[in-house]
């Protein structure tokens, strides 16, 4: 279920997302930024820190990502820490990138994989989540080498998932 406010703050970053010259750009930038953001709980923590000057998280921010995203991000992200909803920056953008998806008539999957994904494995991945859930897929792709080796993959409610790590676990359970 997505909370209001989450609901709102996503749809206004979809409007000012849409707004600017290179939207999937934008959508990339600023799901790489919560990914970071909810990789780090002392990050998280400093952004959302009351005691903490805006000044100062604004420097932090622009010290961490200014250089590799666009002012558009950066405005994003500090308006998100100005209005005290910065540890729902995640939620917001995953949302965002729902809506994005759905206006195309897409659906969003967020691929968790232990190593990069090359362009045609991209395509191939997209080609069969398509088929599979009969729906066009838009891919959002996470690298995470605790998933040891193959891959998770999330549309919609469905959990795909053909990662190492879950299959050593559950051969760990069969022999327990």
């Amino acid at each position: 279920m997505v909370t209001s406010h989450v609901d709102g703050y996503a749809r206004a970053m979809l409007d000012v997302v849409g707004a600017e010259g290179d939207p999937d750009r934008l959508a990339d930038e600023l799901f790489a930024v919560a990914r970071a953001f909810g990789e780090s709980e002392e990050l998280k923590g400093s952004l959302s820190d009351p005691l903490i000057p805006f000044e100062k998280k604004q420097a932090v921010v622009s010290d961490l990502i200014g250089k590799r995203a666009s002012g558009v991000t950066v405005s994003l992200v500090n308006m998100l820490i100005g209005v005290g909803r910065i540890d729902d920056f995640s939620a917001i953008t995953k949302r965002m990138m729902q809506l994005a998806a759905e206006a195309e008539g897409e659906v969003v999957a967020d691929v968790t994989s232990a190593i990069e994904l090359d362009a045609a494995t991209q395509e191939r991945l997209t080609a069969r989540l398509s088929e599979v859930t009969g729906k066009r897929v838009k891919l959002h792709v996470t690298v995470d080498p605790e998933v040891i080796g193959g891959l998770v993959a999330q549309v919609e409610d469905t959990l795909f998932d053909g990662s190492v790590r879950s299959r050593l676990l559950e051969l760990r359970e069969a022999w327990a």
